[in-house]
């Protein structure tokens, strides 16, 4: 019962972390353009209108998708209570990789509201 626990709270950090930045960035993004923290690429590092808008449509997808994600991560958990660590780590790798592929669809989300909504430059179309 000890490995399932470890699994659940291991499997919620992703949306809860999620959550929290997802609030964060949907107010605000960090003061200055970085490379230590933030929604670091190049397309969002143009200038401060890419900066802040691109933490702001990131921290709505994330907010989003972690309200979604929470119930994925816990749920077929539940069907693995009881049984071997092997079961329960299977499982708990396939949630991960499932939440690692919602944060790469995020970032492809927010690459292409970029450049849908700012040239090369970063200039607004």
């Amino acid at each position: 019962m000890g490995f399932w626990a470890f699994m659940v709270i291991s499997c919620l950090l992703i949306p809860v972390i999620m959550l929290i930045f997802g609030k964060l960035f949907s107010k605000t993004a960090p003061k200055k353009i970085n490379y230590i923290f933030g929604y670091r690429t190049s397309r969002s590092m143009k200038n401060e209108q890419t900066w802040e808008f691109a933490h702001r449509q990131l921290g709505k997808i994330w907010e989003r998708f972690s309200i979604a994600l929470l119930p994925i991560s816990v749920l077929p958990l539940i069907f693995v209570i009881g049984r071997s660590e092997d079961a329960i780590g299977t499982v708990g790798a396939i949630i991960c990789f499932f939440q690692i592929a919602v944060i790469f669809v995020s970032i492809i989300i927010v690459e292409t509201l970029l450049k849908r909504n700012f040239d090369e430059n970063g200039n607004k179309i």
